[in-house]
């Protein structure tokens, strides 16, 4: 009834034009009216932080506040996706080769921005992509979004109210030092920060960057892993690479399968004593610090 209604209409306002225009006007229906308006591209801005998590860019749910309010992200960097990498349907997904490159920028940008690997303190790092909608849109911005975490055994986000930039630079109560693991059929449960100067029998070193490879064949690979981890805690304490493993052992924390197919390869290494405690860091002890 209302498509019968609405023809009627159109052949009666085709008619009209046939027909003198009234006094005042100049017969043209279209002529005067505004044009619309150009689409605008939403594009978040680097060094503004956020109150909730999110982990797709809508435009909707875009609320940024200034760093010191209370927030729990902080957008560090945001990039753009070019060449054969923007050509996609749709959002990079994990795994994609899309995703790691925009994953290998906020690394970089991220570490840069906090004074050192990220992997080194209580930190998280996310890439945020724009909407299905956005990208069907034509935008191909990523954020580089980081907060503050709960601690190594916890990723919960905590509440900030100061931007995060060269928030690991020297003594930072946010990074990694020493620890006292919690141990189950010698399996590592928990790792407890405890101030260096305690009694501890762990203390973080450093981390690697493991190979590009399938997730499963990292796993598998723990050799590598301990070879790795190895060499770190050598360089750290100031001892022989080739007598390292008899003066200590060796924990690490590797990332998640979904995190591996994100792009991040940072295997975190600690070094180890079992059956002494520390009461002291181990940088630059050297032999007499850690004794064969």
């Amino acid at each position: 009834m209302k498509r019968v209604t609405l023809s009627a209409t159109v052949v009666a306002l085709t008619l009209a034009g046939c027909a003198a225009a009234p006094p005042g006007t100049d017969g043209d229906l279209v002529d005067d009216w505004a044009p619309l308006a150009a689409a605008t591209g939403f594009t978040p801005e680097a060094g503004t932080c956020h109150p909730t998590i999110t982990e797709v860019g809508y435009r909707s749910a875009y609320t940024p506040t200034p760093c010191d309010q209370p927030h729990i992200l902080e957008t560090l960097y945001v990039g753009t996706l070019t060449g054969a990498d923007a050509t996609g349907t749709r959002p990079p997904k994990a795994g994609s080769a899309e995703m790691h490159t925009a994953y290998a920028t906020c690394e970089q940008e991220v570490n840069e921005a906090l004074g050192a690997d990220w992997r080194s303190g209580r930190i998280g790092l996310g890439v945020i992509f724009p909407s299905r909608a956005g990208w069907e849109g034509g935008f191909r911005w990523f954020r580089c979004d980081v907060g503050e975490q709960e601690s190594l055994d916890d990723p919960s986000a905590v509440s900030r109210t100061a931007s995060l930039v060269g928030a690991l630079k020297g003594d930072s109560p946010l990074r990694h030092t020493c620890f006292e693991p919690t141990l189950n059929d010698d399996q590592v449960d928990t790792m407890a920060p405890v101030a260096c100067t305690k009694k501890h029998h762990a203390e973080f070193v450093g981390a690697w960057t493991a190979p590009d490879t399938d997730y499963a064949e990292f796993e598998d690979n723990e050799d590598r892993t301990g070879k790795d981890c190895y060499k770190l805690i050598a360089e750290y304490a100031g001892v022989p690479r080739s007598d390292v493993e008899y003066r200590t052992g060796y924990i690490y924390y590797s990332p998640s399968e979904d995190q591996w197919l994100t792009g991040n390869r940072g295997v975190q290494c600690f070094l180890w004593l079992d059956e002494r405690n520390l009461t002291r860091s181990m940088k630059d002890a050297g032999k007499a610090g850690l004794p064969l």
